[in-house]
């Protein structure tokens, strides 16, 4: 039903603008007798919102994977190199929730992992909101950061990196199902800030799925509950992850590609010093104004990979 409500809506908003447009048309027309300057104006101007949701949509059907029309989790771990790979992972946190909230996306950090001085060791997101995934995979990878240190005392320049992981949602009676008898579950006792009944109680919970290996640790909530929910909820994304790479290894085998196996591959750098630059190595794309899109500017990022990726499979 959900499934077929979007595709009510899509053909609704298809249906709109053809409308829209013919009205333009019929309009056109009229202006050859009619040479009224703020008519010629205001239809000038409806033509140009007509060009650009041309554009938007046009840009949504990039979005056709089977996973890009759900929720997404989000995980940032900081890499090497200490304090500062632990800011970076930070900055990045900020740079998505800031550009979740220009799109009007719901967020919740459901886990984080704090620095040992500033910054954060790891953290996990759920966005919430129509093809977030289908944005959010243009964001897998390591995003490195080139600039003067603010923790180093000579103000040297340092490089740091980050690991970005971008899971789909999974919906639980669909797509992945758990056999009980494969999950080990522990509880503990949280290690961070949270109040005297966390500190106190074994809130904190760790699932192990034993026929992967996969291990989840959830210690954010005071419930022992939420803690478990929230643990398998990230539990079947990443189990739905591993099952997107096998169908992409085997669509990429039968077409004889070359994938590269893991993570571990840098598709953007922002570089701070000594000039001003952020560039995504898999598309070429290069931005001037890092500031901005460490502020969550990242649509015109997201939207070269989209468009390149879609230009990769059709070619």
């Amino acid at each position: 039903m959900r499934r077929l409500a979007e595709l009510k809506d899509a053909v609704g908003i298809w249906s709109k603008l053809e409308d829209d447009a013919k009205t333009a048309e019929e309009l056109c027309d009229l202006l050859a007798e009619d040479e009224d300057p703020s008519f010629r104006e205001s239809l000038a101007a409806d033509v140009q919102s007509l060009v650009a949701e041309l554009a938007r949509l046009q840009f949504q059907l990039t979005l056709q994977g089977p996973y890009d029309g759900r929720n997404a989790i989000l995980a940032i771990h900081a890499g090497a190199g200490g304090t500062e790979s632990q800011d970076w992972a930070q900055m990045l946190l900020r740079m998505y929730l800031r550009w979740a909230e220009r799109r009007g996306f719901q967020t919740e950090v459901l886990d984080s992992s704090p620095g040992e001085e500033v910054g954060l060791k790891s953290a996990m997101v759920e966005v919430k909101g129509r093809h977030v995934y289908g944005y959010l995979k243009a964001e897998r990878g390591v995003h490195r950061l080139v600039r003067l240190s603010p923790f180093d005392a000579n103000h040297l320049r340092h490089t740091s990196f980050a690991l970005v992981e971008v899971l789909p949602e999974a919906e639980k009676d669909i797509d992945i199902s758990i056999n009980p008898d494969d999950l080990r579950i522990d509880y503990f006792r949280a290690s961070g800030a949270g109040g005297q009944n966390v500190q106190k109680n074994s809130t904190a919970v760790r699932l192990v799925h034993q026929p992967t290996n996969i291990t989840v640790a959830v210690q954010n909530e005071r419930s022992q509950r939420q803690n478990r929910e929230t643990a398998m909820k990230i539990l079947l994304a990443r189990l739905m992850e591993i099952e997107v790479q096998k169908r992409a290894e085997e669509q990429a085998r039968l077409k004889g590609e070359h994938i590269s196996a893991g993570w571990g591959n840098q598709i953007r750098s922002y570089v701070l010093h000594p000039y001003k630059l952020v560039k995504d190595h898999r598309t070429g794309f290069e931005s001037r104004s890092p500031g901005d899109i460490l502020d969550g500017d990242l649509d015109d990022l997201i939207g070269s990979y989209l468009t390149h990726s879609v230009g990769q499979r059709s070619s």
